[in-house]
């Protein structure tokens, strides 16, 4: 548009309007929502399809291995132990033993057993009937092992594991997408960047039409013109700029954008932000000014993984106390050689044995129980320290939003009062009382103002961000 033919009057008519009606930050030649890439469209694609989200996937994925691997400790097992010795046509021993066991949660084993000996010179002990010795009995720990060992404390401890490394993966999705939202918003901030610079290289370019058609009318002198001329160019420099900054920024974005086979994308140049973010930021991110409370902080992800923790190492604790009682295993097996006969089972034909064993000093023992006890101390220092520092971050992060959001409200007063003054400095110049120098004077100085109400509004739109990384929303 050019005004170089219609009177001057009608151009700073015109303008006014445009500065009173118009939105603070006009987005030219959008007519259309088709080529706005919104924060909402953006997240989904980041929680679907970026790599690190898919990473940490697989922690809770982990997590139920190490569950399903110590289940196996439990799962029962047939033992097949067979042994032949032949020498110069001599069948010295010919061994076979068989069995079958099934661990029990407590130290408590359940076995049954098949052997079958024979041979010329087979130990007498090992001597069993024709058709084989049958035995079905009981293994137990009575003291170390019974209400405590390490097969089921690791079961227990992979259960809380599980339960950690979904809180682990909830705090690394959360941290990528932290990175991507700000990313976004660093996109957003340039391009209202990139927009004011074009707004007001437009400005200048319509201005020294005007001069230009004034001095050739003989109402303005020549050095106007060259002064309007320097204006416009600077104008053009800060556009340029501008832009850079701004593909650069939306190059920056593009790192978050993967599609479902793991191939990168590149953001087409003509999606533009979407400028109605500030509107929507709180919904989207899951964020908002809550007090802080008991609750908010027990629920967090990084508490709860410390609790769980706390309820491994207390597992621990039990388990090497346990390990201070002295070792007591005791066997007992029924015999028989009718297996279709249970009543053949009973206690005139057993073998039984009892194993005791206990260190002197227990100085291994002890040591491990004292390392568990400072262990617990350590996650409870850690908890304490932990719950204090979250309370202070959310509450640092809610006094930062609300100083923004009155910087943000005392800027935006600012630059409507410039608007005015550049309106009225130009009516003086229009009535031949002001100067170009100025007129660009003032419009630096809302230039500038403008400049600095995006940025503090990007700052809050981070400090919202911020908000929801500390609470671990955004994957929620």
């Amino acid at each position: 548009m050019t005004l170089k033919n219609k009177p001057i009057i009608k151009f700073f008519t015109i303008k006014l309007l445009v500065c009173l009606l118009l939105p603070i930050f006009s987005i030219q030649a959008q007519t259309t929502t088709d080529n706005i890439f919104t924060l909402e469209e953006y997240l989904g694609y980041v929680k679907q399809y970026h790599p690190i989200v898919k990473q940490a996937q697989l922690i809770a994925t982990e997590g139920e291995i190490k569950l399903l691997k110590s289940r196996g400790a439990f799962d029962p097992k047939i033992e097949v132990d067979y042994n032949k010795k032949t020498f110069k046509g001599t069948e010295y021993y010919d061994k076979l033993n068989a069995a079958f066991k099934i661990p029990t949660w407590y130290g408590i084993e359940l076995k049954a057993n098949y052997e079958d000996n024979e041979g010329y010179y087979l130990n007498p002990e090992s001597n069993v009937p024709q058709d084989g010795l049958y035995s079905a009995g009981v293994s137990m720990s009575l003291a170390k092992g019974l209400l405590a060992n390490k097969r089921m404390t690791t079961l227990k401890q992979a259960k809380l594991y599980k339960n950690i490394s979904l809180n682990k993966q909830s705090m690394a999705v959360n941290e990528v997408l932290y990175n991507a939202v700000e990313a976004y918003f660093n996109w957003l901030k340039h391009y209202q960047e990139y927009q004011v610079y074009i707004d007001y290289q437009n400005n200048a370019s319509i201005r020294l039409n005007n001069v230009i058609a004034s001095f050739e009318a003989g109402d303005k002198p020549a050095v106007d013109t060259l002064e309007a001329s320097i204006n416009l160019k600077n104008r053009a420099l800060d556009r340029e700029k501008s832009r850079v900054k701004y593909i650069k920024s939306q190059l920056e974005l593009s790192n978050f954008l993967w599609l479902k086979d793991n191939t990168p994308i590149e953001l087409d140049y003509s999606l533009i932000p979407d400028t109605n973010s500030p509107l929507i930021v709180d919904s989207v991110l899951n964020s908002s000014l809550l007090e802080v409370n008991n609750d908010v902080l027990e629920n967090h992800p990084k508490i709860k993984s410390l609790v769980l923790t706390k309820e491994q190492l207390v597992l621990e604790k039990r388990l090497k106390t346990n390990n201070l009682l002295p070792k007591i295993d005791l066997q007992y097996n029924f015999l028989t050689s009718d297996y279709n006969n249970l009543n053949s089972l009973n206690t005139h034909n057993y073998k039984t044995g009892l194993n005791i064993s206990m260190p002197l000093f227990l100085r291994k023992e002890r040591a491990d129980l004292k390392l568990a006890k400072l262990q617990l101390q350590d996650i409870d220092f850690s908890l304490s320290e932990t719950k204090v520092s979250l309370r202070n971050k959310i509450t640092a992060v809610q006094q930062e939003i609300a100083s923004y959001n009155t910087q943000q409200q005392i800027a935006e007063n600012l630059v409507n009062d410039y608007k005015k003054l550049v309106i009225a400095e130009e009516k003086k110049f229009q009535l031949g009382e002001g100067s170009l120098f100025l007129i660009n004077y003032r419009e630096a100085k809302l230039i500038e103002t403008e400049l600095k109400y995006i940025t503090i509004s990007n700052k809050l739109l981070s400090t919202k961000a911020k908000l929801a990384q500390i609470l671990n929303t955004l994957n929620e």
